[in-house]
């Protein structure tokens, strides 16, 4: 009746008042959005330590020195090493993994299972003309405790990358980026729809943004991947 919509009105305007205005200027975090989002956090076979909930991607142009969102990453968390044409590339994975020592981060080297092993990286991205085209000799190289991802495009690129052996995909582009401009973004639609289809787990790359993410609640991925996101979204 109306005693019980009186009580309910009285209700919101408390929550307005001394939960909600008090912080609806301060910027989200990215924990904040990964439990808002229902990100999970796959568990490996073999009692292997659990998938990352977030992947940092470095980039030679928009993150020439990643060591600073490195640093800002919390616990469980992993980067990526690209730059794949920079000359002192192993010195800066062999720094990262330094830096990661007894912080609970991981660092995987891109396209590279020698520098991977020798440097003590802790795994390997498989870009996906590595997995189409390669031999699988980076196997030869790969470590029991490993942890093994590789990129995706399409649904058949996410089969690929299942049956070379990857523990899980990162799909891309889900929304606009900076680092392909040209390229039509799947959208959240159609990345929830291919993540449910994946036989492996799945990230979210490209364009993700504390905005744009929330568009990914219930899309069943892993966690988020990306560059500009860690570097100028999050807090």
């Amino acid at each position: 009746g109306g005693g019980s919509f009186g009580h309910m009105r009285c209700l919101l305007k408390w929550w307005a008042v001394w939960v909600w205005w008090p912080y609806k200027d301060m910027p989200m975090t990215l924990s904040d959005l990964e439990g808002r989002l229902n990100f999970r956090t796959a568990a490996r076979p073999g009692g292997r330590t659990p998938l990352p909930g977030r992947v940092l991607m470095t980039d030679e142009t928009r993150l020439a020195d990643p060591l600073p969102a490195f640093r800002s990453l919390p616990a469980g968390s992993a980067v990526i090493v690209r730059h794949y044409g920079d000359p002192a590339r192993a010195d800066l994975a062999a720094r990262l993994v330094k830096e990661s020592r007894g912080r609970g981060l991981r660092v995987l080297i891109a396209g590279d299972a020698r520098l991977a092993l020798k440097i003590g990286a802790h795994g390997l991205h498989l870009p996906e003309d590595m997995v189409r085209h390669g031999d699988g000799a980076w196997r030869n190289w790969r470590r029991l405790n490993w942890l093994v991802t590789a990129a995706a495009h399409s649904p058949q690129a996410l089969f690929r990358a299942w049956r070379a052996g990857a523990d899980a995909a990162l799909l891309s582009p889900v929304f606009s980026t900076p680092s392909h401009p040209g390229t039509v973004p799947l959208g959240p639609v159609r990345f929830s729809r291919w993540c449910r289809m994946s036989p492996l787990p799945v990230y979210a790359l490209g364009g993700i943004t504390p905005e744009t993410a929330q568009r990914l609640k219930n899309s069943v991925a892993v966690g988020i991947a990306g560059i500009g996101g860690f570097v100028d979204g999050f807090p």
